[in-house]
C-alpha cells in the first residue's frame, strides 16, 4: 500500500492527487490546480478569466520536463485520468476500513528513531533552541533541560510548508534558468549569422582588387573571426555555467522530493533542515552574469574602399574619427586620381575585449 501511495503523490503539492487528474502528453499526471498554477507560473502575462487561464500557452512538465503545449482552453482542454482517479477512491476506501487497526500505529512507532543519550527514548519532542529533534529525557535530565521545545507535530508541519514552498520555488526558477539557457543559445546563432554576414561583406570589397588585396583580406577577415570566436566562446562558457547551475538546481529539487516523502516525521527534521539552507543557496542567480543587449552585434566591421591602390599595403580598420577626417583631406587634394581604389573602414564601435566585458554585470 506504501509504494501504491507514493505513486498517488503530485510532484508539486507532494500531496495525494486531488480531482480532477489531468494526464499530460508525456503521460505524467497532475492534479488540475497544481497543473494550472504551473502554467499560470510560466505564462504570467497571459489574460485570465475567473481564474484560469482562457488562452493558449505553454510549460514544462515538473517530472520529466517535457514541453507541454495548450490550445485556447488551457489545462482545461488536457485530459482526465480517470483510471488514477478510480484507484485513488479506491485507495482511500482501502485506507478507511483498515485505520481501526492499531498495527500500523504500532509498527510505525516501532520505527521511530530512538535518542542516542537515553538508548531506550524514543525522540518525541523538538528542541526549539538548538533546532534538532530530541527525548523527553534530554528535555527534563539531559543537555537541553533549559532548552525551549515544541511538539514535533507543530515543527513537522512548518518545515514541511517550507520545504514545499521551496521544491515550488525552484521548478519555477528552473524554468526561468532554461528560458536564459534558450536566449543564450539563439544569442550564439546571432553571432555567427553577424560573424559570417560581417565576413561576406569584407570579402565582397576585397574581390575587386584581388590581386593587392589578398594578404590584407585574410588578414582584416580573420579580425571579424577573431572577435566573433572571442564572442562565442564568452556565451558558451555562460551557457554551461547556466546548464551547471540548473542540473545542481534538479538536483536539489529531485532531493526535496524524495525527502517529503519519508514519513517518519524525526526522520524528516533531521535533514530538513540543511535541505533548506541548501535551496536558499542554490536558487539564487545573482552570481551568473548576463548578457547586456547589443552585445552580438558585430556591425562595427564596416569597409569602404576609397583610397588609392598604392595605399592598399596601409588598410586596417578604422580605430577613431580623426583618421576618417585625415583620408578625407587626402581626398581632396588627390581629386580625380585613382578614384575608387581607397579603402576604409567604418570606425571600431568597441573592441573584442570591452565588449566581454560589457556583458559582466556591474
Amino acid at each position: 500500500m506504501d509504494n501504491l501511495e507514493k505513486q498517488l503523490i503530485c510532484p508539486i503539492c507532494l500531496e495525494m492527487f486531488t480531482k480532477p487528474v489531468v494526464i499530460l502528453p508525456c503521460q505524467h499526471n497532475l492534479c488540475r490546480k497544481c497543473a494550472n498554477d504551473i502554467f499560470q507560473a510560466s505564462n504570467p502575462y497571459l489574460p485570465t478569466r475567473g481564474g484560469s487561464v482562457t488562452s493558449g500557452g505553454r510549460f514544462r512538465c515538473p517530472s520529466c520536463r517535457h514541453e507541454v503545449v495548450l490550445d485556447r482552453h488551457g489545462v482545461y482542454g488536457l485530459q482526465r485520468n480517470l483510471l488514477v482517479e478510480n484507484i485513488i477512491d479506491m485507495f482511500k476506501q482501502e485506507s478507511t476500513s483498515s485505520s481501526s487497526s492499531s498495527k500500523p500505529t504500532t509498527e510505525r512507532q516501532e520505527d521511530q528513531p530512538m535518542c542516542e543519550v537515553h538508548k531506550e527514548e524514543r525522540i518525541n519532542i523538538y528542541c526549539v533552541t538548538h533546532g534538532v529533534p530530541t527525548c523527553s529525557m534530554c528535555k527534563v535530565f539531559g543537555a537541553h533541560k533549559d532548552c525551549e521545545v515544541a511538539p514535533l507535530t507543530s515543527i513537522f508541519q512548518t518545515q514541511k510548508t517550507e520545504l514545499s514552498d521551496g521544491v515550488a520555488m525552484m521548478v519555477g526558477n528552473n524554468d526561468r534558468i532554461q528560458g536564459i539557457i534558450s536566449q543564450l543559445e539563439e544569442t550564439c546563432r546571432t553571432i555567427e549569422e553577424n560573424g559570417r554576414r560581417q565576413k561576406s561583406q569584407v570579402c565582397e570589397r576585397f574581390d575587386q582588387l584581388y590581386t593587392l588585396l589578398e594578404e590584407k583580406k585574410r588578414e582584416m577577415s580573420g579580425k571579424v573571426t577573431g572577435e566573433q570566436e572571442e564572442k562565442l566562446n564568452y556565451i558558451r562558457g555562460l551557457t554551461r555555467k547556466y546548464g551547471d547551475h540548473l542540473e545542481e538546481c534538479c538536483k536539489v529539487v529531485e532531493t526535496g522530493i524524495q525527502t517529503m516523502e519519508e514519513p517518519e516525521m524525526a526522520v524528516f527534521l533531521q535533514t530538513a533542515k540543511p535541505l533548506l539552507k541548501k535551496i536558499g543557496e542554490v536558487s539564487s542567480t545573482s552570481h551568473l552574469d548576463k548578457v547586456e543587449r547589443g552585445y552580438d552585434n558585430m556591425d562595427h566591421y564596416k569597409v569602404n574602399f576609397k583610397k588609392e591602390g598604392l595605399a592598399i599595403q596601409n588598410i586596417d580598420f578604422i580605430e577613431d574619427d580623426d583618421d576618417e577626417d585625415d583620408e578625407e583631406a587626402v581626398d581632396e587634394g588627390e581629386e580625380g586620381a585613382n578614384a575608387g581604389l581607397g579603402t576604409q573602414a567604418a570606425p571600431l564601435v568597441t573592441s573584442p575585449q570591452s565588449a566581454s566585458r560589457s556583458a559582466a554585470p556591474p
